[in-house]
Order: structure tokens, then sequence, then C-alpha cells
């Protein structure tokens, strides 16, 4: 870590600020929270989600866990308020959820807590979307993402940070044999050559923790797969 990274993180540790995280059950929302509990530049950071998460590690007891209903999230604004910073990381699969759940959860979950959150205070936000979004796409999947950022954007947040990964290299608990496949081809195609499809979990949480620090002039940037894989290049490398 650079002397002007832990500059940075001394200076934003100073302030006192408490952040959200929506989706830390999922494959980012997990390495984020741990990422966030390592670097330890939030006073306090909130878990919004269905259901109580469990955890063994002594860095985790700290946390403040708020559980939802997301079919009625109006009763639960008080959750939402008090914030400086929110992450989202919530998202499924149409495979998983249908079509119907896949947007309930991808685009009207996400954007009521966006609503919520700039309605209870949060000024910065950081949305975890998908390479190629777009609410044009005659695809489903990018179509969706492409209407929430679109429509997150126009809340106003002083700050809004949207990123772009490619393919996540990750392992899943779940089994998805199709991604399991594009996630085993990638990483070997990205140890030989620069890739701009793909990208590891644990860049884009150290990428979405690093944007944080910064103070970009524009009020909302997109950060697609290759700014978010400089940002979050892991041990400097």
């Amino acid at each position: 870590m650079s002397e002007d990274t832990k500059t940075l993180e001394e200076k934003f540790r100073r302030q006192n600020k408490s952040c959200f995280i929506l989706g830390a059950s999922g494959e980012t929302g997990k390495v984020l929270l741990q990422e966030l509990l390592e670097r330890n530049i939030f006073s306090k950071i909130t878990l919004i989600g269905r259901r109580q998460l469990s955890f063994e590690d002594k860095a985790y007891e700290n946390l403040i866990q708020e559980v939802v209903d997301f079919e009625k999230l109006d009763d639960y604004a008080a959750a939402f308020k008090g914030h400086d910073v929110g992450y989202c990381c919530l998202g499924t699969t149409r495979a998983k959820a249908g079509a119907d759940g896949f947007i309930r959860v991808d685009h009207d979950y996400v954007l009521k807590s966006a609503e919520l959150a700039k309605a209870g205070g949060c000024s910065h936000f950081h949305l975890e979307s998908s390479r190629g979004a777009d609410k044009k796409s005659s695809f489903l999947y990018l179509k969706v993402k492409g209407q929430v950022e679109a429509e997150i954007e126009a809340l106003g947040f002083d700050r809004l940070a949207i990123y772009r990964p490619g393919v996540l290299l990750v392992d899943r608990q779940e089994s998805r044999p199709g991604e399991w496949l594009a996630r085993k081809f990638f990483s070997a195609f990205s140890a030989v050559c620069s890739n701009s499809m793909s990208i590891s979990i644990q860049a884009v949480a150290k990428a979405m923790v690093s944007n944080t620090l910064l103070q970009p002039e524009q009020h909302a940037e997109i950060l697609e797969n290759k700014d978010i894989a400089s940002l979050g290049k892991v041990n400097g490398k």
C-alpha cells in the first residue's frame, strides 16, 4: 500500500463516517465487507438484508444488522437513515429467479433501496452493475442493469459510482455450470494476456473501497472493467 493511500485512509477515517452494504451475503458483498473491515475506514458498518448473517470471526462482532422485507421496503425506511455511504451489491439471475423475479430484485429492490438511502441522508452511493449495461439493450439482463443505473443517477446523489465488471472470477458456493466454464476460460486467458472481459472478485471489492477515498470532479462516474482493475490491483500489482 502506498503512503498516498495510507494518508487518504487516515483522512477519511477521521471523518467518522458510516456506511451500509446491501447484498453482503453475495459473492461481491462478502469480499467487500472483508475489505472494509481490514481497512477500517468507517466508524460504523450496517448490513441490510433479508436475513441475519452469522460470523465467527471477532472482526465482525461490531457490525450492525438490519433485517428487512424487500417487498415492503417503505416499512423499513429507518434502516436506511443516517448512513454517509451506501454500497449496493444486490442481485440475482434470471435462471435462479425467473424473468419477473430478476427484475424485482435487480431493478425494484435496488432502486427502492437507493431512494430510501437518498431520503435518509446518504450522499455517496456505490452500485455494482455489469459490463454492457444499456437501458436500450434487447437483452433483459443488460437492459435492466442499464435502466436502474439511469434511474439511480436521476436521484441526484452528491456522488454516484457505478461499477461495470466483466465476468467475475470467483468460486461460487452454488453451482452454475455455465458461469464456471466461463470463469475457467477467462481465468486461463487473463493469465497470459490483458483481458477486459473478466476480473477477480477481490479486485472489484478493493476498487469499491479505494474509490470511496477519492474525490473526482464529476458527481456520477461509470467505471468499466479496465477502470475497476486499475483501482483494485491486489497488493499494488
